[in-house]
């Protein structure tokens, strides 16, 4: 009788000790964000028409034909006439970037974030237990992480992460980062940092499917602070609902669509083939087939599976077949893309059943700064903070892709009405605009004209 109390006893108590345990890593496993400030870089660095014609003229090693490249893809990407470019190029010294260059750059977008950050948050840099940074495109010694803890004379405990080669979805791998450390340390602060390094790696070569990344990469970046405090949750502006991230780099074809090589001439940049489209709706893909039955309502995955079901039995196409897809508004209120590009934009509105109203944050973002590669999620999420969008409740999904090739995308639960104009303060009454049509074609038509003519 003894024995079988003693075995019941140590049985009990083993089934306390789990909850206890499962209850402990429960509290830990919340990811609030109390406040994120994106950079907005100095007036004399915004690249209008006729500075980019500028830069694009100084390359002597171009003709004619790439010219009319150029043009098309600018008239044609959806960026407008204030964004911000590295000063090294607006200087004229793209062909010759060197290191202070490169740390000057990251340096004023990190300083001027984080300072405005820890100000408006009130909380102090000692009080930071994790740090994450994510600049894909730099590598520095020492790192840039310990450039942040020097200035700000950080612990020496803090637990700091430098990411590169993440490519622009890299700000969600840094989320993930922090959200996986918050299940194994309780009550902590974290900050990540996501920006990008263009000036040192402006590409000053012919090469078309290389030339791409200059029209669209401009300065940017943001920093952002995160906790698992629940006694700061009325505090807290979004919550982390989910996050799921893709890596199909097995592939030889998604590893090689986007990748920095040299050309023939041994000029550096990112070659983008023709398989990037079709890898990115792969990847998208992929991703939603995991996180959209998180997220969506039982009613919604029940019609999805019905209809799929049917439309894979008929034999004829019928319009109801259109409907088999996802309705993500079923569970999510907001879209936050990567402002990437105009037609990557576009085709991931027709891929996901999204309106103008659903585009319009990320396509204004990439107008007003451009692909600001990893940062760029938060300016469209500060777009619709300052319309007024985000309502206590909402649900909002970011979509991110990177090099590699990866799909990193999350969703965040808005815990309180926003409306803080942020980055957006100068210029939010202008948008959205009424077209996206940028002035190059008018400005230079002439090199779409026969030669006989241009002489």
């Amino acid at each position: 009788m003894e024995l079988f109390v003693t075995i019941f006893l140590l049985f009990l108590y083993c089934i306390i000790f789990y909850l206890c345990k499962m209850a402990f890593q429960m509290r830990n496993q919340c990811c609030y964000m109390l406040g994120y400030v994106c950079y907005k870089a100095a007036e004399e660095t915004k690249l209008d028409t006729g500075t980019s014609g500028e830069i694009v003229l100084r390359n002597k090693i171009l003709g004619l034909e790439e010219y009319r490249f150029l043009l098309r893809t600018i008239v044609s990407s959806g960026i407008g006439e204030e964004t911000y470019g590295p000063r090294n190029v607006i200087a004229g010294r793209e062909e010759s970037p060197t290191l202070k260059d490169a740390i000057s750059e990251v340096d004023d977008v990190i300083f001027d974030t984080l300072d405005k950050l820890f100000a408006k948050a009130g909380v102090s840099p000692s009080e930071i237990d994790i740090l994450v940074i994510n600049v894909s495109m730099i590598s520095s010694a020492p790192s840039l992480l310990a450039r942040v803890i020097n200035r700000y004379k950080m612990r020496d405990d803090i637990k700091a992460f430098n990411l590169s080669g993440m490519g622009c979805s890299a700000s969600i791998i840094a989320v993930d980062l922090v959200q996986n450390l918050f299940k194994t340390h309780a009550n902590v602060f974290a900050i990540v940092v996501s920006s990008e390094s263009i000036g040192p790696n402006w590409y000053c070569g012919k090469e078309r499917s290389m030339m791409l990344t200059n029209c669209l990469f401009r300065i940017g970046g943001c920093s952002m602070l995160l906790t698992n405090k629940r006694s700061l949750r009325h505090r807290a502006i979004l919550m982390l609902k989910g996050l799921v991230r893709v890596h199909i780099g097995s592939l030889d074809e998604a590893y090689g669509c986007c990748m920095q090589v040299e050309d023939e001439q041994g000029y550096r940049g990112v070659f983008l083939t023709k398989a990037l489209p079709k890898t990115a709706a792969k990847a998208l893909a992929m991703n939603l087939r995991i996180l959209a039955p998180k997220m969506l309502p039982l009613k919604e995955l029940l019609r999805y599976e019905i209809f799929s079901h049917w439309r894979n039995k008929s034999k004829t196409a019928a319009p109801e077949a259109a409907k088999a897809g996802l309705n993500l508004k079923t569970g999510i209120e907001h879209f936050c893309i990567h402002p990437g590009g105009r037609a990557v934009i576009d085709a991931m509105g027709k891929n996901l059943n999204l309106n103008e109203y659903d585009l319009e944050p990320t396509k204004m973002t990439l107008h007003r700064f451009g692909n600001t590669s990893a940062a760029g999620l938060w300016y469209v999420l500060g777009y619709m903070e300052a319309k007024k969008r985000l309502r206590k409740g909402h649900r909002i999904l970011m979509i991110s892709l990177g090099a590699g090739f990866k799909c990193n995308n999350c969703v965040w639960e808005v815990l309180r009405d926003l409306d803080d104009y942020n980055v957006w303060k100068d210029s939010i009454d202008r948008y959205p605009v009424k077209s996206l049509v940028n002035p190059f074609m008018e400005k230079y038509s002439w090199v779409n004209q026969p030669v006989n003519q241009q002489a």
